[in-house]
């Protein structure tokens, strides 16, 4: 018997071990009824605490989770996987500092757990620390060779240096050992160098079809399906792919549309009017770049980026785990303090941030900071560092939503499941990206893909005379620059200014669902 079990009478042991098995699935519902059959007579056990504290997390409630996970952690401080949990939970929290420490500690009570290892190497991705991760995940792989997320996720960072042809060879290799590494399929689908064969469909429909393939796997291989389907114009079977995939993601990880709107509403609210923020004229190295992800984010930092004065850091974490501490420093979330701030409060949390991110600017006297969901702090970035720039992205709404609903992004991208759900999320963001250009005229920026794409030379001008930067010739020829690009666009971006990039219109009358969720014309109309 599991020694974590310990305690447990032999019915509540098969409840606990049926809600393990639910929770690795992503049944969220079925574990946590498992669990409400053990909780009245174990309410202290640690397993029973570390399950519950896994339902918390996968419902969004992270508070909740850790408060749980620390407690169960306290009856076994030397258990390597409650430390790899919290770790876990720590980075679904977009705690991710915290995260590494936890999984630090995993790895030195059990150097020879690649689980361990493999998130490790995860969480230092998201904080773009991308040398370490490297390492991290080579130390998976040696210890267990046939480890297909590790795998993955080092070609992964192959393709984000640049090296396509390497990372696709590393993707086949794994698909040719384990035909059902679904981020190994969608690794391919994602570098967009290559279209997918006959033979491809035939063994990614056969992958699906297994039955031990897992509930992950399947999500990632129908994303790979889909853009297969979609090269070869079979667009109303790309859409059931995607339907298909995005259901299942959506049931292991549900969204909650009503809850976001009302906390994106919320936050606005609490900077309208703007409260009065640091005294001093800080943050003008810091460059902000705000949209909805495969709006042309990732293409306008590389422009940046190009420029002799400034450096491309990607997508930082640190403004929301800097707004993290504040909340636990004050102990009640954001944006409920933000009434009590005074300006050297304002102050002190921009400092923060700019010591946080000190080591983007060795080099440059300005930087990128493209974390999307930015948009959200629009207020907060204009407290802390009042001469901050931002960069708010707009790209057509029916093309930016499709091509997010055809994307296999995270769990934190769960609006991303169906079309109502990203209606509401895109207005979300325009709400509060008008709300935020009213307020702060001269410090926000809306740029527009389809503009740039007309008139690439005018528009880059404009974007290097808000950011307060000389023309230079490298912004035009941004796709030479061979800095490491870590986002699904990281292949385009190393190629010249492409017009062939919209989708909706071969789609036609099919995306109406998803016309009408936004109050567009139908295509029949």
């Amino acid at each position: 018997m599991n020694p974590r079990l310990q305690g447990l009478d032999p019915t509540a042991t098969q409840h606990v071990m049926i809600a393990g098995q639910a929770l690795d699935a992503g049944r969220v519902d079925e574990a946590d009824q498992q669990l409400a059959r053990v909780l009245s007579a174990y309410p202290d056990h640690p397993e029973v605490l570390r399950m519950k504290a896994g339902v918390h997390s996968l419902r969004g409630r992270h508070a909740e989770a850790m408060a749980m996970m620390r407690r169960a952690l306290a009856q076994r401080p030397q258990d390597a996987l409650y430390h790899n949990t919290l770790g876990t939970l720590l980075g679904t929290a977009g705690e991710y500092e915290a995260a590494i420490d936890a999984l630090r500690r995993t790895c030195e009570l059990q150097p020879g757990l690649a689980l361990a290892w493999y998130n490790l190497g995860v969480m230092l991705t998201k904080c773009v620390r991308n040398e370490e991760a490297t390492q991290a995940l080579q130390r998976a792989v040696s210890l267990a060779p046939e480890y297909a997320a590790a795998r993955a996720l080092l070609a992964d960072i192959l393709r984000t240096r640049g090296m396509a042809d390497e990372a696709a060879a590393e993707y086949r290799r794994l698909i040719a050992a384990q035909p059902n590494a679904g981020l190994a399929w969608w690794g391919l689908a994602d570098l967009r160098t290559q279209r997918f064969s006959d033979e491809d469909m035939a063994r990614m429909r056969a992958a699906l079809q297994q039955p031990g393939t897992a509930e992950h796997d399947r999500v990632a291989i129908g994303f790979a399906l889909a853009k297969a389907l979609d090269e070869a114009g079979r667009y109303a079977e790309s859409l059931d792919a995607l339907a298909a995939a995005n259901a299942i993601a959506q049931r292991r990880q549900p969204w909650n549309a009503t809850a976001f709107s009302a906390s994106v509403a919320g936050v606005r609210q609490a900077f309208t009017p703007p409260p009065r923020g640091a005294g001093e004229p800080i943050g003008g190295e810091a460059i902000f770049i705000v949209s909805l992800p495969r709006s042309g984010s990732t293409l306008v930092e590389q422009i940046l980026a190009s420029h002799p004065q400034v450096g491309g850091a990607g997508e930082l974490p640190d403004l929301p785990q800097v707004l993290g501490e504040e909340s636990r420093r004050r102990g009640k979330p954001f944006p409920q303090w933000v009434k009590d701030m005074q300006p050297g409060d304002w102050l002190r949390l921009g400092q923060r941030y700019l010591q946080r991110t000190a080591r983007w600017r060795g080099e440059h006297a300005f930087f990128t900071d493209k974390l999307p969901n930015n948009w959200i702090y629009i207020g907060a970035i204009r407290a802390m560092l009042p001469q901050a720039r931002i960069l708010a992205c707009r790209r057509d709404p029916l093309e930016t939503c499709f091509s997010c609903y055809r994307q296999h992004l995270d769990g934190n991208n769960g609006y991303t499941r169906t079309f109502e759900d990203l209606a509401r999320f895109w207005r979300d963001f325009d709400e509060c990206v008008r709300a935020g250009k009213a307020l702060h005229p001269s410090h926000v920026y809306e740029h527009s893909y389809e503009a740039l794409l007309a008139d690439p030379e005018a528009n880059i001008r404009q974007l290097l005379d808000f950011c307060g930067l000389p023309f230079d010739q490298a912004c035009l020829d941004f796709h030479r620059n061979t800095r490491e690009v870590r986002s699904p666009s990281a292949t385009q971006v190393r190629q010249p200014l492409r017009r062939d990039t919209a989708r909706a219109e071969r789609y036609g009358a099919l995306l109406d669902p998803l016309r009408k969720a936004l109050g567009l014309p139908t295509a029949t109309a």
